[in-house]
């Protein structure tokens, strides 16, 4: 039998969201280590956000008895031996490899199409003009000769006692399969659950995006990915992975580690004000804000977007400067919480000491042993 439907009941029908993509971060700011289950059940409970095609978790901490070496987590496409052996001997030329092994999994796990991933704990090996270089370039030029120059070989994760775990699926089945719950304790989690829309959902493509230990997860689209890209491009970022987040990554490497810019700096580099904004304000600030708008116009990220960035000691989350997609933060004792819903956050921490809404284009600021996080709240919404 047909059901009729009035002209005004099918205006009312529920849109489609094609950007839900969820974010959750949590950081105990005294750097005590707990395990993935909180990271776990907060996503789990916005599930509605993603579609099976991607998710993946960031850890700080998880490898404390080689915190000194980087540690690189490369998947091997098609679980190609080739790739493999190629692999291995360019890192044998470059960097003392101090150990390596397949990073365990849940073969019980049924995911689409697993690739071999496996992890390597190394130091750089540098000769001649190479001795000139900082360790994290030396280590970010070599990440990009892999994933531009071997097929079916892509570094995901690099930095120092951090790892990315990421691939095609819910993100509660990524956990599973990489025994996150079960194997690493960190004191800073983050986690995504995706929903693509104009990119692929392939393991590469998974969030979080990451470069030495920072790590990026993001709700939105980056319109302005091409450009974006080209400007990355002439600092030797190459974008390999086929998902507009990636540039995200690589920008706040270069901003933030190679040019010292503080978070709150390049939240306004990302999401400035506008221009009519600018010219009503004080001369010391219009004179800021217009540089960096002229200075970094290549890296202002266009269209919708929210962003959770975490390093070492600290993780920041920012909204595009209309707040197009959301962000919610929260704390309770010295567990502070980034996320894309509330519900996430209560799920895990239903008595939060706080809540908070910021304000589109500035910055939340987590960091350990502080209380910066507090600062937004004269900014929330």
């Amino acid at each position: 039998m047909r059901v009729k439907t009035s002209w005004r009941s099918e205006r009312l029908l529920p849109a489609k969201d094609h950007e839900a993509c969820g974010l959750f971060g949590v950081m105990d700011i005294t750097g005590r280590r707990f395990g993935g289950e909180m990271a776990i059940n907060a996503i789990k409970n916005i599930k509605v956000r993603g579609n099976g095609l991607g998710g993946g978790f960031a850890v700080y901490g998880l490898y404390p008895e080689h915190k000194d070496y980087y540690a690189l987590h490369i998947m091997f496409q098609n679980k190609s031996v080739e790739a493999k052996e190629k692999v291995e001997d360019f890192l044998v030329e470059h960097f003392n490899v101090v150990y390596d092994e397949e990073i365990p999994t849940d073969p019980q796990v049924n995911l689409f199409c697993p690739p071999l991933v496996w992890r390597y704990f190394v130091a750089p090996k540098k000769k001649g003009e190479e001795h000139s270089l900082p360790d994290d370039d030396y280590v970010v030029s070599r990440v990009m000769h892999i994933n531009t120059g071997i097929e079916d070989a892509y570094v995901f994760s690099s930095g120092k006692d951090m790892g990315v775990f990421k691939g095609v699926g819910f993100p509660e089945e990524i956990a599973a399969y990489f025994l996150l719950d079960r194997l690493y304790e960190g004191y800073l989690w983050t986690v995504h659950s995706r929903f693509p829309t104009n990119t692929p959902g392939w393991w590469g493509g998974a969030h979080p995006f990451s470069i030495l230990d920072w790590t990026v997860v993001h709700n939105g689209e980056i319109s302005s990915y091409g450009t974006n890209r080209r400007f990355l491009e002439m600092h030797d970022y190459y974008c390999t992975l086929y998902t507009d987040t990636e540039v995200m990554a690589y920008a706040v490497d270069l901003l933030m580690r190679r040019q010292g810019l503080p978070i709150e700096v390049v939240a306004k580099i990302f999401a400035p004000p506008m221009w009519d904004l600018i010219e009503y304000m004080e001369e010391k600030e219009k004179k800021l804000y217009t540089a960096l708008r002229m200075v970094y116009a290549p890296l202002l990220i266009n269209g919708p977007f929210t962003v959770i960035v975490a390093r070492h000691s600290e993780m920041f989350g920012l909204t595009d400067r209309i707040r197009l997609r959301p962000i919610t933060a929260g704390a309770k004792g010295n567990l502070v919480f980034l996320s894309s819903e509330e519900a996430a956050i209560r799920c895990v921490c239903p008595d939060l000491d706080l809540a908070w809404t910021p304000r589109g284009g500035e910055p939340v600021v987590v960091r350990l042993h502080s209380q910066d996080h507090l600062l937004s709240l004269n900014q929330s919404v």
